[in-house]
């Protein structure tokens, strides 16, 4: 009797868990989507409208869906998108192999087997898809706190920290279109399936089950975001340092890197052999760890000084073949894509200071910047801080001291320390100071910041010794302790955000940016529908999605090529020469051009990150208004063209001709010049 209702109360348990798991993200899903719609009363503005919404790379990533759905049928929609030329003018490129847009082409392509074209329309479909993702987010942190702490309160208190710490866990409402929005649930999935195959005593049929699905949701996260080999390498050095540590078996170790080779491969293929995977540093890590681990067969035997002497050298031995083989690969493949990274990551920690446009134009963003402190105000309202920082330090503390314990070889360990709770020890300290680096990163620690608090609340880790320096270390006191505190703490957060989150889902916005889509309509009826157009990076990805336009650049960046293109367009906004600029834009293919006010004339950053303080530092010319310049720095011999195009003097009017004006936008049209005879 007592085993069968140990079972009916472990149902029981699991049934309620599952449920409240779906609840909260389904309620996550409809918080972010109701934020959404009444910011920009979304249901009742134009198409046009709609579409602007979209900011920046979001337009160009979701002109690609609306381009698929377009096409007349799947296969030509996916012709169209290897052999695209409207995207870079002048050039021929594979979509697929660039761009990780297999969300939209998949997306696209159930739109049309599902024949659901009269019940929702293709934005709607699509923006739904993605709020959806959020439920998928909710739940694999309610999974992974779950599986920690053996408490599906847990769960319940992670999801809720999330919701509630939605400006810093996720900006999916305002940036549908993102990457990290389709990718990072996909990684929290990875971390909940991680957790649990490093679970003690799993049985070897359930290892590969859930070893199967660490592969899938890799694989997904990888397929959707381009930064994915950054994110991995990180992952994979937390894996190398536990298994240093000996917290991890060696076919665990095996396991969880052939997990990620296999993703990266795969994504290798279907981006139709992208070299910039190949040549990135988390693979020659991952082959470098896995060859010395080979050969270095005695690494975990000795006293410890001996033990740590190998260690070292290990680690040495794996950085510098680390480095020779990604130096070597990037040689033999001539890969330059992602050199801009390594300028930016360079200058960012005072390597070096730096003039190079694409390293400064990532320096000056403030998502790149360092940490903002007031996050940490907010984090500490929600009451999230402060059980985060508890559990952090006294598994930190913990983490050193088991690591001790298993360098020394000591048979009778005072403490242990599972190498599921180890791993997201080490997952939330490794992306934490990421996340402190790089402000843009955050919220691929924030999010596992509610799971591991909540794993701090509920589970017997951390309460056992705290009991145990009370004296009090019962298994009632363990009981009521894990119980009566998350439902104290979720009771505060009902109290005193349930009401503020009723005013904030009732608030009434409406979208409005009236010279936007003015010149949108214009470009759409007065221009020709081949004819390209050269501008800022953000609005180019505007003018595609809704006018279907050829655009000389766009903001994805990790092309050496349209890097170098798109410092050529953004003379418009140095000091450069009428005929200059000309030359420029005629090189590549340009027949308009849209000048932005709010550019030209920017104030939004400081000097010496505007942008046309970055042109000037790269062009070696002197920058505008008061403050010092460096000593090597010139005069430009010309005005600022932005400014000086205005006048209608010769010899802009001689190369150029205003055809549209409002407040915000100025376009101009390319004269073609007649070429001389020659005597």
């Amino acid at each position: 009797m007592n085993m069968g209702g140990f079972s009916w109360w472990t149902i029981s348990c699991v049934m309620t868990g599952s449920i409240v798991g779906v609840s909260l993200g389904l309620l996550c899903c409809i918080y972010v989507s109701t934020l959404h719609e009444n910011d920009l009363w979304f249901s009742n503005i134009k198409e046009v409208e709609r579409e602007i919404s979209f900011r920046t790379e979001c337009g160009l990533y979701y002109s690609y869906y609306k381009q698929m759905l377009k096409a007349p049928s799947i296969q030509q929609g996916l012709y169209e998108l290897i052999h695209d030329n409207t995207t870079e003018s002048k050039r021929t490129i594979n979509i697929l192999q660039r761009m990780n847009i297999y969300q939209e082409v998949f997306l696209s392509i159930l739109y049309r087997i599902l024949h659901i074209q009269t019940y929702l329309e293709p934005i709607y479909f699509y923006i739904y898809t993605v709020f959806a993702l959020q439920t998928v987010y909710v739940i694999a942190l309610f999974i992974t706190s779950w599986v920690l702490s053996d408490s599906w309160l847990a769960g319940a208190l992670s999801g809720v920290w999330y919701i509630l710490n939605r400006v810093d866990t996720t900006r999916v409402e305002f940036t549908i279109s993102l990457r990290e929005n389709w990718s990072i649930p996909f990684f929290a999935l990875q971390v909940a399936a991680i957790t649990c195959y490093l679970r003690p005593q799993l049985k070897p049929i359930h290892q590969r089950v859930v070893l199967w699905l660490v592969f899938v949701s890799t694989f997904c996260f990888c397929l959707t975001w381009q930064f994915n080999q950054f994110v991995l390498l990180v992952q994979a050095l937390i894996i190398f340092t536990l298994d240093c540590l000996d917290f991890f078996t060696a076919e665990q170790v095996v396991s969880l890197y052939l997990m990620q080779v296999l993703s990266l491969l795969l994504v290798w293929l279907l981006q139709f052999c992208n070299s910039m995977i190949l040549g990135s540093l988390v693979l020659s890590f991952i082959v470098s760890a896995l060859f010395i681990k080979h050969f270095q067969t005695g690494l975990k035997t000795g006293g410890f000084v001996i033990r740590v002497g190998k260690l070292a050298l290990h680690t040495l031995l794996v950085l510098t073949l680390t480095f020779t083989i990604n130096y070597s690969a990037k040689k033999i493949l001539q890969l330059k894509s992602d050199e801009h990274i390594f300028k930016f990551i360079k200058a960012k920690f005072g390597l070096g200071a730096t003039r190079d446009f694409d390293a400064s134009l990532y320096l000056c963003e403030e998502a790149f910047g360092l940490l903002p402190l007031d996050t940490f105000e907010r984090l500490a309202g929600t009451v999230l801080l402060y059980p985060y920082l508890c559990t952090l330090s006294v598994l930190f503390i913990l983490l050193l001291l088991v690591a001790l314990s298993n360098l020394r070889e000591r048979e009778d360990r005072t403490f242990r320390m599972r190498p599921d709770v180890a791993y997201n020890l080490l997952h939330t300290v490794f992306f934490g100071l990421l996340a402190f680096s790089t402000m843009r990163m955050k919220y691929l620690w924030t999010g596992h910041m509610c799971a591991f608090a909540a794993f701090g609340v509920c589970g017997k880790e951390v309460w056992s010794l705290y009991l145990r320096v009370l004296h009090c270390n019962t298994r009632t006191m363990m009981r009521l302790i894990r119980y009566s505190v998350p439902i104290v703490i979720l009771a505060f957060l009902y109290y005193k955000f349930w009401p503020r989150m009723m005013e904030e889902i009732s608030e009434l916005r409406e979208f409005y940016d009236p010279d936007t889509m003015e010149l949108m309509e214009w470009i759409r009826l007065k221009t020709p529908k081949r004819a390209v157009f050269a501008g800022s990076m953000q609005l180019l990805a505007g003018i595609k999605l809704c006018t279907g336009r050829v655009l000389t650049n766009h903001p994805h960046y990790e092309d050496q090529a349209l890097r170098e293109r798109t410092r050529q367009v953004y003379q418009i906004y140095a000091r450069q020469s009428a005929e200059a600029v000309h030359n420029e834009l005629g090189s590549v293919g340009a027949d308009y051009i849209v000048l932005e006010d709010s550019i030209c004339y920017e104030r939004r950053h400081s000097r010496g990150c505007r942008l046309r303080d970055l042109l000037d530092l790269a062009n070696g010319h002197i920058m505008d208004g008061p403050g010092e310049n460096e000593p090597d720095l010139i005069s430009a011999s010309h005005p600022r063209f932005c400014e000086a195009i205005k006048t209608d003097m010769p010899p802009y009017s001689t190369l150029f001709t205003r055809v549209f004006k409002n407040k915000t936008f100025h376009v101009y049209k390319l004269k073609k010049l007649k070429k001389k005879k020659q005597s």
